[in-house]
């Protein structure tokens, strides 16, 4: 037999093996070289796809839908727009003697020539004011204006061509809705940080240092430092503006933030005129938690006491005099010293109201004009 008849004969046994043993390679020297290079490709793969996953390989250069959410929106349209503060401010120790210190809190741009909205308390008592802004720059501020009663105030930067937050409407948002905050909790370390939650409720009523504060209340983390930030919805815009100050301390989960809608107002008062001008009666009122705290025992059934009068004021002009207890503003009846500061809060200077109030077990009326409040250095 020859060698080339014994190799085929064998190549057909090794081939009848194979339907038990799954495959065989052909041993004639001519046929044998394709199956290994293809063995060897297919190895070679195999290997590859070991290392280098499918899944990696295909891998979309867009981000997907489902990663590119609302919150991810409104984190890269919105989050430049956020500046930190920091506040070099002089205090006075233990000592009486006045020291330097440093808080950082955060702001809001709201015009591309450098105008950012804070918290007032961010920036009490400055003595130098920094701002950093999201690309890394750090410039000085100068204060525009403050106002206490609403915790807010105006920065102004010396830049052009910078990135703007867009007003929302306040009175449109509902509670449930979702909410990003964005600010620098603990400082700059921080900063740009992002918390989502939802407007827990509306019209929140908080009394602070003898001032009564209407807030949007949510529970996305809001901590020191991220007051004067940003509270925006899906939409991205800017709803509120946060304050950690009025945040209640050890208790989770409940937050609150300025009304834009109050902001604006404000904002457009600081620019104009440097403050902001509110009516005021010209009275000290006390009702019986009032008169407690400061050691007076009060004795009325209802209305509100008048202790102290200025001569000058609309209620001095008008007649009212100490000792008299106000019942009604415009024939609504008024109980506490909260309920008259938020009447006349409510209305513009040069407004008229008809009071009634009550002076030795007799009732009288009177018409006065509210006038504007005194400026503490006028």
């Amino acid at each position: 037999m020859t060698n080339k008849k014994f190799t085929k004969l064998l190549c057909a046994a090794v081939a009848s093996a194979s339907l038990l043993f799954g495959g065989c390679s052909q041993i004639a020297e001519e046929d044998s070289q394709a199956p290994v290079a293809a063995s060897e490709n297919k190895s070679a793969a195999a290997v590859e796809e070991a290392v280098i996953p499918t899944a990696a390989k295909n891998a979309p250069t867009i981000t997907t839908n489902v990663r590119n959410t609302p919150v991810v929106q409104v984190a890269k349209n919105v989050g430049p727009t956020v500046v930190g503060i920091t506040n070099k401010a002089v205090a006075l120790d233990f000592f009486n003697r006045q020291v330097e210190t440093e808080g950082v809190g955060s702001g809001v741009i709201f015009r591309n020539d450098g105008y950012i909205v804070t918290n007032n308390h961010v920036i009490a008592n400055s003595k130098e004011l920094i701002v950093s802004l999201a690309d890394g720059n750090s410039v000085p501020g100068t204060l525009v204006g403050a106002d206490e009663m609403t915790d807010i105030a105006v920065v102004k930067i010396d830049a052009k061509d910078l990135p703007t937050a867009h007003f929302g409407n306040s009175d449109e948002i509902m509670v449930g809705e979702p909410v990003v905050a964005i600010g620098n909790p603990m400082g700059l370390e921080f900063q740009g940080s992002v918390t989502v939650g939802v407007i827990s409720a509306l019209n929140r009523t908080l009394d602070l240092d003898d001032k009564r504060f209407k807030l949007i209340q949510t529970d996305a983390a809001i901590s020191p430092g991220n007051s004067g930030g940003a509270l925006v919805n899906y939409d991205g815009e800017i709803i509120g503006i946060n304050s950690a100050k009025l945040a209640k301390s050890g208790v989770e989960g409940m937050a609150f933030a300025i009304p834009i809608n109050t902001v604006q107002y404000v904002i457009n008062e600081l620019m104009e005129k440097g403050y902001v001008a509110r009516p005021y009666l010209g009275v000290t009122i006390f009702d019986k938690p009032t008169a407690a705290r400061y050691g007076y025992q009060l004795n009325i059934s209802k209305g509100v006491y008048v202790f102290q009068v200025s001569l000058n004021s609309p209620a001095g002009r008008a007649g009212i005099q100490r000792g008299d207890i106000i019942l009604s503003i415009d024939d609504k009846e008024v109980n506490s010293v909260n309920e008259i500061r938020a009447d006349i809060a409510a209305r513009k200077v040069g407004d008229t109201v008809k009071v009634v109030f009550d002076r030795d077990g007799t009732q009288q009326s009177i018409q006065l004009v509210l006038q504007e409040m005194p400026q503490p250095n006028n």
